[in-house]
């Protein structure tokens, strides 16, 4: 069923950023996005020329006296960003865009890497870069949705590296919690302030319900559980579905995700002695930490079932927008439909 989302109140939200501030609760896909330098306003852009503000997760107003043109920004939200038509001129986070397969097919030309790992910030360069504006995410610290004001910034290093990016530019935080889809209407009606067309993001969500009717057929039809899972040297890591915005999406169009057993917010986690306690009909591994390979060596998980099935697959954690969520409920469709019920 068609969910009605955005319409008539997203365009008034948007229209007004010019005189108020835009109240917004808060991680590849089209390739024929329409990207330029800057911000690329186009002519049915809702974003505003005069002054621009905007209330983040945290409760900070960013004020700039113009439309930010020069935006640098977390890698999992400049990803949104270039789906919808704008292009950053920074990027960073956990990997560089060369090793962030969310990246592949889209057009990074001109987008500056600023480091090669989780807080590592060039400083000199984003100063360089001359940035009216840096956009990141903060995580919640519980099922509640606290926000820990104590830490900075996700993918800042640390509140001192913070404040010496804030002296650079004003930082707006977006919340990466709750519902996945009030996470996308964030980052959309965000993009849309700076410039992104209307008819962009129109065109992407259309993709969108699509692929959202997909996944909910197919999760009728076949009885899978799917598990979402980190691991490396130290052991096996599992998502907790309600605190991972994507998958509390998925949850929501019929995919039945596993909760993992140990207790702790957002991940339960597993040492290798007790690894085999992870089951499931479909694994969603991490694009970072161990690959195939390396579980196939881990004697209390080599025979798990899904990874001798050959039912294990990339997960990305797909970039919050219309266009990468379609395309990865997309590729989790086709998964699924060739998927086999193991247990």
């Amino acid at each position: 069923m068609k969910i009605i989302r955005r319409g008539t109140l997203r365009a008034a939200l948007v229209t007004s950023v010019a005189v108020t501030a835009l109240l917004l609760a808060g991680c590849s896909g089209a390739n024929g996005a329409n990207t330029a330098n800057g911000s690329g306003a186009g002519s049915d852009s809702t974003a505003a020329s005069g002054p621009w503000s905007y209330k983040d997760a945290t409760g900070t107003t960013v004020k700039v006296d113009h439309t930010p043109k020069r935006v640098v920004v977390l890698n999992d939200i400049a990803i949104s960003f270039i789906e919808y038509g704008l292009k950053p001129v920074g990027t960073f986070g956990q990997l560089t865009m060369a090793k962030d397969a969310r990246f592949k097919g889209l057009d990074t030309d001109g987008i500056t890497q600023l480091g090669e790992a989780y807080g590592d910030i060039d400083l000199e360069q984003l100063a360089a870069l001359k940035p009216d504006l840096v956009v990141t995410s903060v995580y919640p610290k519980d099922e509640q949705g606290t926000l820990d004001d104590t830490q900075p910034g996700y993918g800042f290093k640390d509140l001192e590296q913070q404040k010496q990016i804030q002296a650079i530019a004003p930082v707006a935080q977006v919340e990466w919690g709750g519902k996945g889809e009030d996470v996308i209407t964030t980052i959309a009606d965000l993009a849309e302030s700076l410039g992104a067309k209307e008819s962009t993001v129109a065109t992407a969500e259309k993709r969108f319900d699509a692929a959202r009717d997909d996944l909910e057929q197919v999760t009728k039809e076949k009885q899978l559980s799917v598990v979402s899972m980190y691991a490396d040297g130290d052991g096996a890591y599992v998502t907790r579905p309600s605190d991972e915005p994507t998958l509390q999406m998925y949850s929501s169009f019929g995919v039945d995700l596993v909760n993992p057993k140990p207790k702790g917010f957002y991940w339960g986690i597993y040492s290798w002695e007790n690894a085999g306690q992870i089951t499931g009909d479909v694994i969603l591994l991490s694009q970072q930490g161990y690959q195939v390979a390396d579980l196939e060596k881990q004697p209390t998980f080599a025979d798990n079932a899904a990874l001798r099935a050959g039912q294990v697959h990339s997960w990305t954690f797909p970039a919050l927008d219309y266009a990468s969520q379609a395309d990865y409920m997309q590729q989790l469709t086709g998964w699924l439909e060739d998927s086999k019920q193991l247990s």
